[in-house]
C-alpha cells in the first residue's frame, strides 16, 4: 500500500532573538509603555561598555567645564566675558537682559546650558545604539531637563522675582488664580476659552451642510463670485482636531480665499466619536468619509470630476482613496478626482518625526488596551502628547508667563483650535498605528485591502500638488517628499516656511511674511535633487497653487446653487458636528 502523506505540522522552533524581543515588548508595555526608562538605561549601559568613547566624552565635558569655570570667575570679578555656551536660536527662555546683566544669574544660566548641551550630545552620540533609541533617550532626557530649567521656578527666575517686587506680589496672586483655573480645566491652557466661539469669531464663512452621515458633515460654502470654475474643490480635513483650522477668520481662511478665486468649495467636518463608535474603522473613513464627500460635491454641482485636497491624516486618507479609486475604476479618466493636492501629508511612515518616540510595539499594545476600555482615544491625551513634543514653547512658556508672571494668555485662534480636541475611534486608531506607523504598509503595493480593493500608490495617475512645511515636527518635510517617489503621476512639490499649521495657513500679505521653495518632482528624484533645482520665492504658496490649479479647473460657469433637491440644506455652516465636545 502506498504510504499516506503526513499532514501534521512540524513543531515551531522559537528563535532566541524573537523570543527575547517578545518578552521585552510585553514587559515594556506593562512597566514602561512610553519607553521612557528603557532607552535611557540602554544608553547608560552602552557608554559603560565603551570605555574609550566614555573617556573621550569625559574629556570633552572637562573642557566645557573649564571654560565655564573661567567664565564664572570673570563674571564674579566684574570682568567682561563672552558666554561659553549659547542657547539654541529658537530658545527664548533666557532672552530677558536680567539673565545677562547679572553675574549671578548669568552663571546659573550657563551652568544649566552646560549640563543640558552635554547630556544631549552624549545621548545623540551613544555608541552601539540604534538611531531610534538614541532619539528616544535624548527626547525623554530633554523633557526632564526642560522641566528642571531655572526659568520654571520662582526662586531661580530673576524676571519673576522682579515682577513680584514691582507689583508688590500682585503678579503672584494673579498667577495663583490662573493656576487654579488651569487645575479646574485639567490642562495648562494656551488661551482662554471665553475669547472664541465657533460660528461667531471662528469658522464664519457662510455656507450650508448639504450631506450628513454617521461620520461627517459636508459643508458647501456660498459663492462670492458670479462665475465659478466647473470643477469644485473637496477638502478632506484631519479628524484629529476640527476642520475650522482652514477657516479661522476672514484674514486667515483658506476656504474664503478659494471662494474669492472662483471655486465651489466643499469641506469635511468629522463627527467627534463616542464610545458607541468604537468599531468604526479606517476603511469606514475612506468609504463613508472621503468617497461620500466627493460624491456629495459631484451631486450638488452635477460635475463629473472634482479637485480633492487632503490635509495631514486627511491627506493620508485621500492618498489611500486615490489608490482605491484608480483600482476600482480602472481607467484614470474615469476616477472622480481629476487632480489633487496634499498638505503636510505622510504616506511613508518610516521616519515620522518626533512622534516616533511614542510609537513602538510596546507603546501601541499599551495604548490599545487603554482604548479598548473606553472605546476611543481621548483627544486630551493626544493633545498632551503633541504638546510634549515642543514642551518649552507649548507647556513651560505658559506655566512661566501664567503662574510666575501673572500674565493671562493672549487670544490666539490657532491655539484655541489646538485645544478644541477630538477623540479617535478604537478600531480606526489601532489599525492606523499598527498598519501605517509600525508596518508602514501604505507604501507596499497591495499590502492593504480596503473597500474591496488592494491599495497601491503606484496606480495613481492624476496630477499632484504637494505642500510641506520646513519646520514641521509632525510631518517632516523630507518625509512628506517621499510621496513623490511612490506616485508616478506628474507632481509639483512645495516646501513652505514655518511649521505644520502656519506653513499651510499662510495667506498672501504685503509685505510677505513667509517664503517657499517650489519645483517639479520626479519619481526617481532624491529630495536633495529636488532642493537643488527648486526656486525660492517670497510670499505665499497659495498664489503658486492657484497658478497651477486654475488652468486645469475647467471653464467658468454660473455659480452652483448652495443646495439642491437631492442635497438639501441641513444646517448653516459651520454645522453641528463641529460643536460637539
Amino acid at each position: 500500500m502506498p504510504r499516506q502523506k503526513e499532514n501534521h505540522k512540524a513543531p515551531v522552533v522559537a528563535n532566541p532573538a524573537t523570543t527575547w524581543k517578545a518578552v521585552h515588548d510585553v514587559t515594556e508595555a506593562g512597566i514602561d509603555p512610553l519607553g521612557i526608562a528603557a532607552p535611557i538605561s540602554h544608553a547608560q549601559m552602552a557608554w559603560m561598555m565603551h570605555p574609550l568613547e566614555l573617556a573621550e566624552l569625559g574629556a570633552k565635558f572637562s573642557g566645557d567645564l573649564m571654560a565655564f569655570t573661567w567664565h564664572a570667575w570673570n563674571r564674579a570679578l566684574g570682568l567682561p566675558s563672552a558666554d561659553p555656551i549659547l542657547p539654541h536660536a529658537d530658545d527664548t527662555r533666557f532672552a530677558d537682559p536680567l539673565w545677562k546683566d547679572s553675574a549671578t544669574w548669568d552663571i546659573v544660566k550657563e551652568w544649566y546650558l552646560l549640563l543640558t548641551h552635554n547630556v544631549q550630545d552624549a545621548l545623540y552620540d551613544t555608541p552601539a545604539l540604534s538611531g531610534k533609541e538614541r532619539r528616544r533617550a535624548a527626547f525623554w532626557w530633554r523633557k526632564w531637563l526642560n522641566a528642571m530649567a531655572p526659568t520654571n521656578f520662582l526662586l531661580t527666575n530673576p524676571v519673576a522675582m522682579a515682577k513680584a517686587a514691582e507689583t508688590h506680589g500682585e503678579s503672584l496672586v494673579r498667577g495663583m488664580h490662573i493656576f487654579l483655573e488651569d487645575l479646574k480645566a485639567g490642562n495648562v491652557r494656551m488661551t482662554r476659552p471665553e475669547d472664541f466661539t465657533v460660528g461667531k469669531n471662528l469658522a464664519t464663512t457662510p455656507g450650508a451642510v448639504v450631506f450628513r452621515n454617521r461620520l461627517l458633515e459636508v459643508i458647501h460654502y456660498a459663492p462670492t463670485t458670479a462665475k465659478t470654475h466647473a470643477l469644485p474643490i473637496v477638502i478632506v480635513t484631519p479628524w484629529i482636531n476640527k476642520f475650522y483650522i482652514l477657516d479661522l477668520n476672514p484674514k486667515k481662511s483658506l476656504v474664503k480665499y478659494l471662494t474669492e478665486q472662483g471655486f465651489a468649495v466643499f469641506i469635511t467636518s468629522w463627527k467627534n466619536p463616542t464610545p458607541e463608535m468604537r468599531e468604526v474603522s479606517f476603511e469606514d473613513y475612506i468609504v463613508e468619509g472621503v468617497d461620500a464627500a466627493i460624491e456629495a460635491a459631484r451631486g450638488v454641482c452635477g460635475a463629473e470630476r472634482v479637485h480633492a485636497v487632503g490635509y495631514c491624516i486627511g491627506g493620508t486618507a485621500l492618498s489611500t482613496w486615490m489608490a482605491w479609486a484608480n483600482r476600482k475604476y480602472g481607467d484614470a479618466d474615469k476616477v472622480p478626482v481629476a487632480h489633487w493636492t496634499l498638505l503636510t501629508t505622510l504616506v511613508d511612515f518610516s521616519r515620522p518625526g518626533d512622534i516616533e518616540v511614542f510609537i513602538d510595539e510596546g507603546a501601541v499594545r499599551w495604548l490599545t488596551q487603554s482604548m479598548q476600555n473606553k472605546g476611543f482615544l481621548d483627544g486630551k491625551e493626544m493633545a498632551a502628547a503633541f504638546r510634549l513634543l515642543r514642551s518649552n514653547s507649548l507647556i513651560w512658556q505658559y506655566v512661566v508667563h501664567g503662574y510666575l508672571y501673572g500674565e493671562a494668555p493672549p487670544p490666539f485662534d490657532v491655539l484655541y483650535w489646538n485645544m478644541d480636541t477630538t477623540r479617535m475611534p478604537f478600531a480606526m486608531h489601532e489599525w492606523y498605528l499598527r498598519e501605517l506607523y509600525l508596518k508602514n504598509n501604505l507604501i507596499k503595493g497591495d499590502a492593504l485591502v480596503l473597500g474591496g480593493q488592494p491599495i497601491d500608490l503606484g496606480r495613481i495617475r492624476q496630477p499632484l500638488y504637494a505642500v510641506s512645511a520646513e519646520d514641521d515636527h509632525i510631518a517632516p518635510w523630507r518625509q512628506c517628499y517621499r510621496v513623490c517617489n511612490f506616485v508616478p503621476a506628474e507632481k509639483r512639490f512645495v516646501r513652505s516656511s514655518s511649521g505644520h499649521i502656519l506653513g499651510i495657513v499662510n495667506p498672501p500679505v504685503a509685505p510677505p511674511k513667509r517664503s517657499y521653495r517650489v519645483a517639479q518632482a520626479h519619481r526617481r528624484d532624491r529630495v536633495e535633487q529636488w532642493l537643488e533645482r527648486a526656486d525660492e520665492r517670497q510670499g505665499s504658496w497659495w498664489e503658486d497653487w492657484m497658478a497651477w490649479l486654475k488652468p486645469q479647473a475647467g471653464e467658468l460657469v454660473d455659480a452652483y446653487p448652495a443646495a439642491t433637491k437631492h442635497y438639501p440644506k441641513l444646517a448653516d455652516a459651520p454645522g453641528t458636528y463641529v460643536l460637539e465636545t
